[in-house]
């Protein structure tokens, strides 16, 4: 059975890992007949069994992992284990599938986990289609025992896009704003995360006031602001690694630098003469161009998928709206119509939404709209909801509430996750407040 190793870039970030292909003795049966379409907003998350992973003590948390995963995306049910009729301890082994359809379970999924002479773990996993009675794919992997959580969430991914036909979401990570201390002195540093909340640590140390963290398209590299002795810098860091560099110094405000989808090029705003503009720079020679010339604010911009479009924010007609133009710059057609002040739109990785905030009304809300402008709607609305990502499978996004304290002020700020149909909303927990997440790609493997 031929092995295939991660990139070079994960192996030296100390994550190496070998993913083997569907364990031979069931490779006959993988064609399962389960499938779920995930268009429209399902009431119904499919019921699915995740049985204890046999042989060494951490298959139990893998197995723990996996479901907590499945639960989160909305768009399944786990079954409690102490409804369980059969006791799985032989995964090899199809199972009794009249003991799993007695407690009306669709999906099946089992699994081991074994220390290895050379120090190395095995996880293997099987899902099965409990109505068919087949196998509908399974996997092995050989890794160093302190990766097994990563390897529960590649797990969870490939079951999740077996049932749903989508990519999955569980392997990646979310840097953000780590903020503490009080309102007049507060203390924001960069700290990074696994989609879960799990693996925290901090990137910054806090000396210097650190914003907007964006995510690199294609590498594990975040660019970021940072106001050491209050002069505005764009940094570029590697996660893993915490080398950083400097991509430029800008004496005058700079907004929320962002990448472009080949990792290229990074789009952003500058103030210069008291007024907002976009300009792109090229990360390899730091060259600077810029993308529009009007004496409105310009803000906000954020590159399509396919890197020819640029989708921003200006109050050239009035009031803040969203706008989109050509990578290469120029006016720009306006998308949105609605009434109040729309924000921070970022363009879905589908291609086929665009995220804002949105503030009418004293609230402020998460919602979505088609790149024509079309189909506008909200996802979630509090007190102050602000600054989504996407999850690289595009349906899913981050963003960061605040709610009122009892005096009705500003007062803790949390991460949360929304669908794109609105009905799962989950909280995402972090040490302290938290604010202005940016989501990974998938990692490498």
């Amino acid at each position: 059975m031929k092995e295939t190793r991660m990139s070079r870039r994960m192996v030296a970030a100390g994550l190496p890992l070998i993913v083997l292909g569907t364990p031979a003795i069931l490779r006959a049966q993988t064609r399962g007949l389960l499938q779920v379409t995930v268009e429209g907003a399902s009431a119904n998350p499919v019921p699915i069994a995740v049985t204890d992973f046999v042989g060494d003590p951490v298959g139990v948390q893998i197995s723990q992992v996996i479901s907590a995963d499945l639960e989160r995306s909305g768009l399944f049910r786990p079954i409690d284990r102490g409804a369980f009729i059969e006791r799985i301890t032989d995964p090899g082994k199809a199972p009794r599938f009249q003991d799993w359809r007695a407690i009306n379970a669709d999906a099946l999924v089992v699994g081991s986990a074994t220390q290895q002479a050379d120090g190395r773990l095995r996880v293997e996993f099987r899902l099965w289609d409990v109505a068919a009675g087949s196998q509908m794919t399974g996997r092995a992997f050989f890794t160093q025992s302190a990766n097994w959580r990563r390897i529960a969430h590649i797990v969870a991914d490939e079951i999740f896009k077996r049932i749903t036909g989508e990519d999955g979401f569980f392997d990646t990570r979310v840097v953000y704003v780590a903020e503490t201390g009080p309102g007049n002195a507060r203390v924001k540093r960069l700290a990074i995360m696994d989609q879960d909340g799990a693996n925290h640590r901090y990137l910054t140390d806090g000396r210097a006031l650190a914003l907007t963290p964006r995510f690199s398209p294609t590498l594990q590299e975040v660019v970021y602001m940072s106001y050491a002795q209050g002069v505005p810098r764009v940094f570029l860091m590697n996660v893993d690694t915490a080398r950083q560099e400097l991509l430029g110094n800008f004496p005058n405000m700079t907004f929320a630098p962002r990448f472009s989808p080949d990792g290229n090029r990074v789009v952003m705003s500058l103030a210069t003469d008291g007024n907002s503009e976009i300009y792109a720079m090229d990360v390899r020679s730091r060259s600077i161009s810029r993308l529009t010339n009007h004496p409105a604010i310009d803000t906000s911009p954020s590159y399509s998928p396919d890197g020819g479009r640029i989708v921003f924010t200006s109050d050239r007609g009035g009031s803040q709206q969203i706008y989109v133009m050509g990578a290469g710059g120029g006016d720009g057609q306006r998308i949105s119509f609605g009434q109040g002040r729309y924000s921070t739109p970022v363009w879905s990785p589908r291609g086929d939404y665009i995220a804002f905030t949105k503030q009418e009304g004293g609230s402020f809300s998460i919602g979505i709209m088609r790149p024509d402008g079309s189909g506008e709607r909200i996802l979630a609305s509090s007190y102050l909801d602000e600054g989504p990502t996407w999850a690289p499978n595009g349906r899913y996004l981050m963003f960061f509430r605040q709610a009122p304290n009892a005096g009705g002020r500003a007062g803790a700020v949390r991460l949360y996750m929304v669908d794109t149909t609105g009905r799962v909303l989950r909280p995402v927990p972090t040490p302290t407040d938290a604010s202005d997440p940016a989501w990974s790609p998938l990692i490498p493997q």
